[in-house]
């Protein structure tokens, strides 16, 4: 058996004005032998498909994984970039017996809105109608049914944290293993609420999400033949006609199964709309500092998470933190590629004089001019040791341990996610030794920080990830038919 795989993923941010092209992507860039022996072992997708290939005895065919994270809008060279070269890998190889892509689902891009399904219909067409095609997908993908039009088969990562990565490119590649092998038929069906969350609310651990999960999860094992059901949250910050919740369900054969159960999970989500746009508090920048500056500490950190920078250099509650003269407290991982610099240029020791963050977009904060004392200078690439992207190396270019009036700021060169303690590990540190912890992810952290902290305080800032979601200017999301800009939404 030949398999082929390949990926290509960004969450893209499309009111951003940063845009992803071809060069960001080759930074991390994976291709060939070395796409497999990076890969390999870790909790991704591209990781699953290679254990299942591998323990099946598939002869893999490796193309290239081309992987971002949370940015703006990839260019549409890029997308059109690395489809070309998927597509000509096929080409180049016309024994396979089944293809493995993950794709992320909330790619954006000026001239692709839905990259995905751009990239699907063209591996479609190159590869011809038979030849079966999986895909797995993001949680927080926005997919409909003109995206998966060309697919075989659909899976998607069933919790936010995404501690299930690899296990999602597991059951693609074992659908793909037992449908090349005609052991199955799988069929799929797709239905979607109309309903939009922020990033922030769609962790799997809340209420009434998680319920809902917990249903998909006892249909599976409640069907008589195999089903697989993937709910997706989708991504509110990427403006696109699909934007929003869906539900994907795979069956053996059983099309009418598929339907059923995806349209009745569908309706659940419409049901519990408004509770799923509010399951846990949002602070406000004040009330925040308010309650955690009055704690003391007690050998465990108060997190205080900064979720709608979407970036990693917004500044709003560092430069509240600096005002109010608190210290002992630690910002992971500020995207600054000019205080980096800066910092490596003078040493560890020297101070240097700064206008820090603040410069990714006019909603990421003031630039702040600090005089910051270099404490360490750090590593240039880096690993996840937490449950989500455990394994996987992660480049961050020339990187400074700052100190800036008793607070503590790692900056980066390129922009990373503090989801685990990998910023504090590289410069001897841990998170518990300080009173505060500023992060900047919306759900993965919680995976790491949930058993630490001593309690997590979401804050909303006025940056392009915040809560309210009719502050944003949608285009080609038809906010007419969607939750929470229309009461009249109604699943499709």
């Amino acid at each position: 058996m030949r398999v082929a795989i390949a990926a290509f993923q960004i969450e893209s941010v499309s009111f951003l004005p940063q845009v992803a092209d071809v060069d960001d992507f080759e930074r991390v860039a994976l291709r060939g032998a070395s796409m497999l022996e990076k890969m390999r072992g870790t909790n991704s997708a591209v990781g699953g498909f290679i254990d299942v290939l591998e323990r099946e005895q598939a002869h893999i065919v490796p193309l290239v994984d081309a992987s971002l994270g949370a940015l703006g809008p990839a260019s549409d060279q890029a997308v059109e970039h690395y489809c070309d070269e998927i597509v000509a890998g096929l080409r180049a190889h016309h024994d396979l017996d089944g293809v493995l892509l993950f794709l992320h689902g909330a790619s954006w891009s000026p001239r692709h809105e839905d990259p995905e399904r751009y990239i699907i219909d063209r591996v479609r067409e190159a590869i011809g109608p038979r030849l079966p095609l999986v895909i797995a997908f993001d949680y927080h993908g926005n997919i409909d049914a003109e995206t998966l039009r060309g697919v075989t088969a659909a899976f998607a990562y069933q919790k936010s944290p995404h501690t299930d990565m690899a296990q999602t490119g597991m059951r693609a590649a074992h659908c793909l293993v037992a449908t090349v092998r005609g052991e199955i038929q799988p069929v799929w069906a797709i239905h979607r609420p109309n309903v939009v969350v922020p990033s922030i609310f769609s962790a799997t651990s809340l209420a009434p999400l998680a319920d809902i999960l917990a249903l998909a999860r006892a249909r599976e094992t409640a069907s008589e033949t195999w089903l697989d059901v993937s709910v997706m949250a989708g991504f509110a910050y990427a403006d696109a006609h699909n934007t929003g919740f869906s539900v994907i369900a795979v069956a053996d054969g059983d099309r009418a199964l598929a339907e059923q159960t995806a349209a009745d999970l569908c309706a659940t989500l419409h049901h519990h709309r408004a509770a799923l746009y509010r399951p846990l508090k949002v602070w406000s920048i004040e009330a925040a500092l308010d309650h955690a500056c009055g704690r003391p500490h007690a050998g465990k950190p108060c997190v205080l998470l900064e979720h709608a920078d979407r970036m990693n250099d917004s500044t709003h509650v560092l430069a509240a933190l600096l005002a109010r003269g608190e210290k002992n407290v630690a910002v992971p991982f500020l995207w600054d590629p000019q205080a980096a610099r800066l910092a490596c240029e003078a040493g560890a020791g020297a101070t240097i004089t700064v206008a820090l963050g603040g410069h990714s977009s006019d909603k990421a904060g003031p630039r702040l001019q600090v005089a910051a004392r270099v404490r360490q200078l750090g590593p240039t690439r880096a690993r996840y040791t937490g449950p989500v992207f455990h394994g996987i190396e992660f480049e961050i270019g020339p990187t400074a341990l700052l100190e800036i009036d008793g607070i503590l700021v790692s900056v980066t060169s390129f922009a990373a996610f503090g989801i685990d303690d990998a910023p504090f590990r590289m410069f001897g540190l841990r998170p518990e030794d300080f009173r505060i912890v500023v992060l900047r992810s919306k759900t993965h952290f919680r995976s790491f920080y949930e058993p630490i902290a001593d309690e997590i305080l979401v804050v909303d800032t006025p940056d392009y990830g915040a809560a309210d979601l009719t502050q944003f200017d949608y285009r080609r999301l038809n906010t007419a038919s969607n939750w929470p800009f229309s009461r009249d939404a109604r699943p499709t």
